[in-house]
């Protein structure tokens, strides 16, 4: 295509969708690397649920089942709701971009919880939507004030993760209720870390309409690669999302893996259990080492750096040696590593990878420069 035929391909675009760039690929993880970069949980699933998977492949030929009736029933039998108070997605980052579609147009405004999950300000540039980033308050605590009267208060809906991404933080759920309670906007509550943490909201949802809540499995259900997500909500706000989802949005993996997981959840009691414990070990370990961490509910560390190196020169140390983690570019995480909690192998490597970092860096070996 010629430089002239492309321009006006790309001049076709929407004004908002010119303004994201081409998308570059980068290549797999080596597959050797410990991955502890993007939240997975790395376990098997447990029989059961295994060959749910399997069995589905032996319907392949077939269309998935339409407005996915039969997960949403299942969904709705398991946290004692009715079926049309749940929707079921390709991973809940597709009901995330229902919801904006749904409830923006262009020059509205949404808010969210910050730090929070970036992929929300990809939705809000294709909507041609305002992203307002509201800090959270002292000790990781609601803003209320800021939230009902301040720079979000003509917002859409807000947007907040409970536990947060990438913080880890958690907030008591009567916090999350008087927010309800003394709005009138919709409030977008992201449980994706939920079965890591001491509570939920999933009791609010026919105390309060304007509430909508989403789940994933792919955290505390080791389904990332499958993708499946739920909301739940009120009748009337679910069924305006169904509305306007992809037909067939979901394959007939997901809708076997799903209705075997909600089956058989207390099969991942075990899983849940390592991770906390993990969680706690690394925590510990990481501060007798110099780091300074956040205490976390979710399956995931937040780690302050020791003094002297930010976070991206530890991500490329521990890459050096095969240990993946994330970092953030977000005022205030440019310190900071994020931690997935792996199996307790993974772990011990991930913690002897900092050790020998740390050793180069006292003996003036390390291989890579400050930035």
């Amino acid at each position: 295509m010629s430089d002239a035929k492309l321009q006006s391909v790309l001049s076709s675009l929407s004004q908002f969708a010119r303004k994201l760039n081409c998308l570059a690929s980068s290549p797999a993880p080596d597959a050797s690397c410990v991955k502890l970069n993007t939240n997975e949980n790395p376990f098997a699933l447990p029989p059961l649920v295994r060959a749910s998977a399997v069995a589905a492949l032996e319907r392949q030929y077939l269309y998935p089942e339409d407005d996915n009736i039969g997960l949403r029933e299942a969904a709705g039998h398991a946290y004692g709701l009715a079926r049309d108070q749940v929707i079921a997605g390709n991973g809940s980052s597709e009901l995330l971009g229902l919801i904006y579609r749904a409830f923006l147009t262009p020059g509205d405004a949404v808010a969210m919880m910050s730090p929070g999950f970036s992929f929300n300000r990809k939705l809000a540039v294709l909507q041609g939507a305002q992203f307002l980033e509201i800090g959270w308050g002292e000790a990781h605590s609601l803003p209320l004030e800021q939230l009902l009267f301040g720079p979000a208060k003509d917002a859409k809906f807000i947007l907040l993760a409970n536990p947060n991404n990438p913080t880890g933080t958690f907030v008591p759920i009567a916090e999350i209720e008087r927010l309800l309670a003394q709005s009138d906007r919709l409030i977008v509550l992201d449980e994706a870390y939920v079965d890591f943490a001491p509570d939920d909201a999933l009791r609010l949802i026919n105390r309060y309409s304007n509430l909508l809540l989403l789940r994933t499995f792919s955290k505390s259900y080791a389904v990332a690669g499958i993708r499946i997500g739920l909301g739940f909500g009120h009748p009337e706000v679910i069924g305006r999302l169904r509305n306007i989802q992809n037909v067939f949005n979901m394959n007939v993996i997901g809708h076997a893996v799903g209705i075997s997981i909600l089956a058989h959840r207390s099969a991942y009691d075990e899983n849940h259990k390592h991770v906390k414990h993990e969680r706690q070990r690394v925590s510990v370990a990481l501060s007798q080492l110099g780091f300074s961490v956040t205490p976390s509910h979710a399956n995931f560390l937040l780690a302050r750096v020791p003094a002297g190196r930010d976070g991206i020169w530890w991500q490329a140390s521990l890459e050096q040696k095969k240990i993946l983690v994330a970092v953030f570019p977000d005022r205030g995480l440019e310190y900071c590593i994020r931690v997935s909690i792996g199996t307790k192998a993974q772990m011990d490597a991930f913690l002897a990878a900092v050790s020998d970092i740390l050793g180069a860096e006292r003996s003036g070996k390390s291989a890579l420069k400050p930035h």
